[in-house]
């Protein structure tokens, strides 16, 4: 790379950012529903050493795996989200949220056993004061696992997607029997699968192709210190996943530092650009929508790591989780990233 620069032509990541609505993506895992409470605050509650907020406005947003799947969207890839949630007007809500921006819903089940995932930002002055959490992270039930598996199966067999992705939060959808029987599916018919996993079903992935753990995953799913966090190290982490998973790119998100990839033949940390940080919710959703998207296109593994990390960037620019806006990429990445 002369200079910091890939040897790419704008003509080049135009036809990349083009061939993004061709994509059909499917991300299965934990949908939230993220409500955000702004307000300002001007007084001590009499009642108790507490801020007093008077709120201005509310509004609701796609969380999780429903995150995932409208920064999917706004590249340009058609979607379809897959989870279950409660029989609750919350999930009446997420799924208005997730018709309007052009997503499919039709693998989304509802279960009266559990409530809809919701959190609840109090935010004053661009700052987050409290959040509230409404959930249940039981795993799913044998008389909801099932039908959610034969009805993904189903789909997947039929549609034939180009893409799948798993954004696990611990909250019971993604259990090992449903890992284990989509994952297989996938990769009998020839479908891309990347992960974004947490602790609980961490070695559970695999045969994936994308493997996507941030630093603090790796040290508890892995029990390792990290001490240096350099290439050497991370390219043993990949070698220590891949004697697990027998997956194909080690993909991990280092926060500040940037993002490490490994996939077997090359590895490199791609170091962060300088950012006025505002909020990092939700970054790590843009990242693995990103990475998994330009992969799909390219099977350049570099590029993936490069360009993926040029939005998780962009969106930790504004307040709240927030979706990567595609022509905003898109010239950053011709600005960055082009000789």
């Amino acid at each position: 790379m002369p200079d910091g620069k890939m040897i790419m032509n704008k003509a080049e990541v135009q036809n990349i950012f083009d061939r993004m609505d061709g994509l059909h993506v499917v991300v299965v895992g934990d949908v939230m529903l993220d409500n955000y409470w702004w307000g300002n605050v001007d007084r001590i509650s009499p009642e108790a050493p507490v801020p007093v907020v008077a709120l201005t406005r509310h509004e609701s947003r796609l969380g999780g795996a429903a995150n995932v799947a409208l920064n999917c969207r706004a590249l340009g890839a058609k979607v379809t989200l897959a989870s279950v949630t409660g029989e609750d007007t919350s999930a009446t809500l997420l799924i208005k949220l997730a018709t309007d921006a052009g997503i499919d819903t039709s693998l989304i089940m509802k279960s009266w056993r559990r409530p809809t995932t919701t959190k609840t930002r109090v935010i004053s002055r661009n700052q987050q004061m409290m959040r509230i959490d409404d959930e249940v992270t039981d795993e799913l039930y044998l008389e909801e696992e099932h039908p959610f598996i034969d009805m993904t199966l189903r789909y997947l067999q039929r549609v034939k997607p180009d893409v799948l992705i798993f954004e696990d939060y611990n909250k019971g959808v993604l259990k090992d029997n449903v890992i284990k029987r989509i994952v297989a599916h996938c990769k009998e018919i020839g479908i891309i699968t990347a992960v974004d996993p947490k602790r609980k079903n961490f070695l559970s992935y695999k045969d994936v192709t994308i493997f996507k753990p941030n630093l603090k995953e790796v040290r508890e799913g892995l029990n390792m210190e990290l001490e240096t966090c350099d290439l050497p190290e991370l390219d043993s982490v990949h070698r220590k996943l891949n004697e697990e998973l027998h997956h194909e790119i080690t993909f991990i998100t280092l926060s500040e530092r940037g993002v490490f990839f490994n996939n077997g033949f090359s590895s490199a940390i791609i170091p962060s650009r300088i950012r006025n940080i505002a909020d990092v919710s939700g970054a790590g959703d843009t990242v693995i929508a990103t990475a998994t998207l330009v992969y799909a296109l390219t099977k350049d593994v570099e590029l993936m790591a490069e360009i993926s990390n040029l939005a998780g960037g962009l969106v930790c620019e504004e307040v709240g989780v927030v979706s990567v806006k595609k022509e905003k990429l898109r010239r950053e990445t011709e600005a960055l990233l082009c000789v």
